[in-house]
């Protein structure tokens, strides 16, 4: 019975450096989602999904164009110092080859800004449901990027493709032309999806843990009601 009082201690110790470093991971996930909506802004408007290689031309005929396609925008390098683009976000319309990549990669847009917007929650609803819910919409914002980047390639068939990477492009045949960072950085934002949902749910986990034995009791309790 004596030690009873310094077991009590050593596990409230443990519990303090439990819920700080909980917090301290809750923190970096939350700014690594910020991070992962502001990727997901500049992979929809960039026009540098994919573009010509960097080759000199040889031969007497005119240079073929040189310049980066993405969802919404074509541009081709002129004389002048600034490419001249055919296209644009502001108007809302993707190209048409591309419309199904960019709805794909508009609704990822979504969920991880809605995922962004619920950290607001944190201050009325318990931690673990917000990150349950966070990591449910980053799940759905990862899958529809993984589904955008899929199609992508399949859509190279086009006439946009062809008037700048070549007749020799079709679908997963880029032609003349090479996938620029802009692709690559939505297939990482895939991997980014992933990991950041997967610890959404080892921290949502954890904050179950932190609840005392009667909490629990009356969760499980509402929710077997329920």
């Amino acid at each position: 019975m004596s030690g009873s009082p310094a077991l009590a201690d050593l596990s409230r110790l443990y519990q303090t450096e439990f819920v700080r470093s909980a917090r301290a991971v809750g923190v970096l996930w939350a700014v690594c989602t910020l991070c992962f909506a502001i990727i997901q802004v500049v992979v929809l408007v960039q026009p540098s999904w994919i573009g010509t290689a960097d080759t000199r031309h040889q031969g007497a005929g005119p240079a073929p164009p040189s310049g980066t396609l993405g969802l919404f925008e074509v541009c081709v390098e002129s004389d002048w110092p600034v490419p001249d683009c055919r296209g644009g976000l502001s108007s809302l319309s993707p190209l048409p080859s591309f419309q199904s990549v960019a709805v794909l990669v508009g609704v990822s847009l979504w969920a991880v800004w809605t995922s962004v917007l619920c950290l607001c929650l944190f201050r009325f609803c318990s931690a673990a449901t917000v990150y349950k819910i966070c990591a449910w919409l980053q799940l759905t914002a990862g899958f529809c990027l993984a589904l955008a980047c899929l199609l992508f390639p399949d859509s190279w068939d086009s006439p946009e493709m062809r008037a700048l990477c070549g007749d020799s492009v079709g679908s997963f045949s880029p032609g003349s032309c090479s996938v620029h960072w802009a692709y690559i950085l939505a297939i990482l934002g895939v991997l980014d999806a992933a990991i950041l949902a997967t610890l959404a749910f080892v921290l949502a986990n954890r904050q179950d843990a932190l609840l005392p034995p009667d909490a629990r009791e009356v969760t499980t309790g509402l929710l077997m009601s329920a």
